[in-house]
């Protein structure tokens, strides 16, 4: 084990705790549902495509 200062060891902390949480939000974002309010019927008639997951 290195011997590094006491400020990098908790920057070390920090952004190990960081990155757990960013991947966490994104393996949550890309599970989350999507609840719409249907449209109209009037704006149904153009056809739309969806290119993005989310």
């Amino acid at each position: 084990m290195p011997q590094l200062a006491p400020v990098n060891w908790l920057f070390l902390f920090i952004l190990f705790w960081f990155v757990v949480t960013l991947g966490a939000t994104l393996i949550w974002w890309s599970f989350k549902s999507n609840y719409s309010i249907p449209s109209s019927t009037s704006t149904q008639s153009i056809p739309r495509t969806n290119l993005w997951s989310w």
